[in-house]
């Protein structure tokens, strides 16, 4: 295991999956929270609690910077809207 998350930058399986799931598109209403729930096992609002902490996370941006920087956009968009 520990080998595991020196290969992926100090990374869990949980935090490369929920970065795996925000790279893929996602057509429908409904269809990520699905997805959340199945492939994940989580419930949405855990699944978004997790992902806002991986996104303040240097670990996370070393291991995917495109998807990191996109969703750190993203999310100050949201809160500058506010």
């Amino acid at each position: 295991m520990e080998d595991e998350r020196e290969e992926y930058g100090g990374l869990g399986r949980r935090e490369r999956d929920i970065l795996a799931l925000e790279r893929r598109g996602f057509g429908g209403p409904g269809l990520k929270e699905r997805a959340i729930r199945e492939e994940l096992g989580l419930a949405p609002v855990r699944y978004f609690q997790l992902l806002n902490a991986l996104l303040d996370d240097e670990r996370a941006l070393a291991y995917d910077p495109v998807t990191v920087n996109r969703l750190r956009r993203v999310r100050e968009a949201r809160r500058s809207e506010r």
